[in-house]
């Protein structure tokens, strides 16, 4: 592929191609998820053929997936920041894919666990690099909404990867094991992976088509900093210069996050042990969920806080998300706790489109304070903690708690709701006190 000094576009607003860097983008984030959430409906099949706990498939899904994720993503987006980020992003998206197929060939829990180790290497190249490109782009008040837009990918994906399993799980119980060339002998669950794998290889084709945009230099601090402008220094004297915005920001995004991880790995086996679901069932109806009214949710997100901004609020990234979490904190706590299926499935739908909401926001929220060659930078030690935290300890908690304090895995909506309890709450805190900090921050980047 050509060098960035070659292949660089001029940065005015076209937003036609706009728009489609976004829905190629958005593309490979559905693949990523696709890729990351396809265990969740595996869970049953996986636990009995490779005889692992609860606990163990809470840390495929968590952990492996996350560890690498979150630290190789910061020297990943320092290369984002000083190189060609659709040469970065379409590498990474080959590389995660081969690891999903590399899923199919596992043999045990640790030749699963290096695998889905592989996939979160891959998927680090993808986001904070996207995020940057999106900011050079669109023009600062039109960011939340492309980014928001990109951030459906999540929802499309996971929607899809739980229909898909459903479908799978259906398979297995009556399917023998495949005979492939070459491999051997699989189970049914082993060849979904090879399947979803092969999925990312069209978005790697349209990828080829994104452009690298010139980066657009915002702010008084890119004009004016005397050292290198992604330098480990500048970065540093930024985070300083924004300590209190960021601590409430990443606090309050992370929190929510683990909120929401615990209901992606462990809605769909709640819903079949404390309702009787099967797993078909569980699979069609959830990812149906997901995959519109979760698509809705972080639309609206993003509209919300565009709406907000046209009217003159400097914190109106953050002033959406506190409104879409505060609406969706009642149905995220109620959910696990009804006996009636009926209305467990209406407040499960209102609790997937809260929770969506804000999806796209904290990127968003980081894209305008920060300066161009720190955000990839930045929205990498955003994910950093956030997902270390979220991804990995989210899926694990509510593990813990039913494998150790419960004791039955038909209690898991009881641990699932401990965990909701205590998060969310503190979550609307740090956003709620966030929300003057954050002003000024935008304030000193205009």
């Amino acid at each position: 592929m050509s060098s960035p000094a070659v292949e660089r576009v001029a940065t005015g607003f076209n937003p036609v191609y706009a728009w489609f860097v976004v829905i190629v983008l958005t593309l490979a984030y559905t693949c990523s998820f696709v890729d990351r959430q396809i265990l969740t409906l595996l869970i049953e099949p996986i636990r009995r053929d490779l005889h692992i706990s609860d606990t163990q498939v809470s840390l495929l899904g968590g952990l492996a997936f996350s560890i690498f994720y979150t630290t190789l993503g910061i020297p990943i987006a320092r290369l984002a920041d000083q190189t060609h980020r659709r040469n970065l992003m379409a590498a990474g998206l080959a590389f995660w894919s081969l690891m999903t197929a590399a899923c199919g060939l596992a043999r045990s829990f640790w030749g699963l666990f290096a695998a889905r180790v592989g996939v979160g290497v891959g998927e680090a190249a993808l986001s904070p690099a996207a995020f940057s490109l999106l900011a050079d782009y669109f023009p600062p008040r039109k960011v939340a909404l492309a980014v928001s837009v990109y951030s459906m990918g999540l929802y499309f994906g996971a929607g899809l990867a739980l229909m898909i399993g459903g479908s799978v799980v259906k398979a297995v119980s009556s399917a023998p094991m495949h005979d492939l060339p070459v491999v051997g002998e699989v189970f049914s669950w082993q060849l979904t992976f090879f399947i979803v794998a092969a999925l990312s290889l069209p978005v790697l084709l349209l990828m080829s088509l994104i452009r690298e945009p010139m980066r657009r230099a915002h702010g008084r601090r890119a004009a004016t900093t005397d050292e290198a402008p992604s330098s480990w220094r500048a970065l540093r004297a930024f985070m300083r210069e924004n300590a209190r915005t960021l601590v409430c920001h990443i606090s309050a995004f992370t929190l929510f996050g683990v909120g929401i991880n615990c209901y992606l790995f462990w809605g769909p086996s709640m819903m079949m042990r404390t309702h009787g679901w099967d797993a078909p069932h569980a699979g069609f109806v959830i990812g149906s969920m997901l995959f519109v009214l979760g698509t809705a949710g972080v639309y609206c997100g993003g509209w919300v806080a565009d709406r907000l901004a046209a009217t003159g609020r400097r914190d109106a990234i953050l002033r959406a998300a506190l409104i879409g979490i505060l609406c969706g904190v009642p149905f995220l706590l109620i959910t696990p706790l009804l006996h009636d299926a009926r209305l467990a499935t209406l407040t499960l739908g209102a609790a997937v489109f809260f929770m969506a909401y804000p999806q796209g926001l904290p990127a968003a929220a980081l894209q305008v304070i920060t300066p161009n060659p720190l955000r990839a930078q930045m929205t990498a030690i955003y994910f950093f903690v956030g997902n270390l935290i979220a991804s990995g300890l989210g899926p694990t908690i509510p593990a813990l708690l039913n494998d150790y304090v419960f004791r039955d895995p038909a209690q898991l909506r009881y641990a699932l709701f401990s965990v909701e309890a205590v998060v969310l709450p503190a979550s609307v805190l740090f956003l709620y006190f966030g929300l003057r900090p954050y002003g000024a921050s935008v304030e000193r980047a205009e």
